[in-house]
């Protein structure tokens, strides 16, 4: 079984990486950067032993579509046809709209939106013609509610999810199982950056929750994956606003907007 991973050399993408690598599949990482693809290598190598030789690096800018394309044609070159792509490539610069510049805003979409799209383009027609293969797209429970200087993000995210339903709607009749998951605050290298920059409003409605481990993140994504889950919550509130969301977020929104005035 060969695994792509797209933003494997941290975070969620590592621990998905280190899971399929566990259970005995080769796993293909991208990522941007290339000593931190590196890093993972050895990380990975050094966690499971096992893996060395199953493990295949390739740099690129999932915004770059040529760039996606040919990274993940090299991976399949290497361990063969993709028979699940986990795309988990993604940024998040919280910021308030009207003062954030607009190429920080339009990086945000083109990586975690056009980013996801480009991946799962290079990888479905082959799944097509194959009959076969899973994909899940990593969105964040931001898709869910509007966040207070989380607008890019936000956009980015739930954009995601009408992209995931409507491939679905195509992808079934190929044998193609699509996926989208929604995790929560992940103690993550991204996420130690972000926090600092999170507003105070942002920190009311949020910060009530624990962070989770990327490995039990992971854990639930490998899961879902296996199980053909088409939607993926993680814990009691997002898995509420997930199913039940129109129903409570007017509620949510106006005590929001309650403790934003105070």
């Amino acid at each position: 079984m060969h695994v792509i991973v797209t933003g494997g050399s941290s975070g969620i993408g590592l621990e998905v990486a280190r899971q399929y690598l566990r259970s005995g599949a080769k796993v293909s990482i991208i990522a941007r950067n290339a000593r931190r693809l590196d890093e993972a290598r050895q990380d990975l190598e050094r966690s499971v032993a096992a893996g060395v030789g199953r493990i295949g690096l390739v740099s690129a800018d999932v915004a770059v579509e040529a760039e996606i394309s040919s990274a993940i044609s090299a991976c399949e070159l290497t361990f063969g046809p993709c028979d699940i792509l986990v795309a988990s490539a993604g940024i998040v610069e919280p910021g308030l709209f009207d003062e954030q510049s607009s190429a920080v805003f339009a990086g945000q979409i083109d990586t975690n939106l056009l980013g996801t799209i480009n991946s799962v383009r290079a990888v479905y027609s082959g799944m097509k013609i194959r009959r076969s293969g899973k994909i899940m797209i990593i969105s964040s429970g931001a898709a869910l509610i509007g966040i207070h200087g989380y607008s890019a993000y936000c956009a980015s995210k739930s954009a995601l999810v009408g992209f995931a339903e409507a491939l679905q709607a195509e992808a079934r009749s190929f044998g193609i199982q699509v996926a989208i998951c929604f995790p929560p605050d992940t103690l993550t290298p991204q996420f130690e950056q972000e926090l600092p920059k999170r507003s105070p409003e942002a920190r009311r409605l949020m910060g009530a929750a624990a962070a989770w481990p990327a490995d039990a993140v992971a854990a639930k994504i490998v899961s879902a994956i296996d199980r053909g889950r088409s939607k993926t919550f993680f814990g009691f509130s997002l898995t509420a606003l997930g199913w039940i969301g129109p129903l409570l977020k007017p509620a949510l929104l106006w005590w929001f907007g309650r403790e934003t005035k105070r």
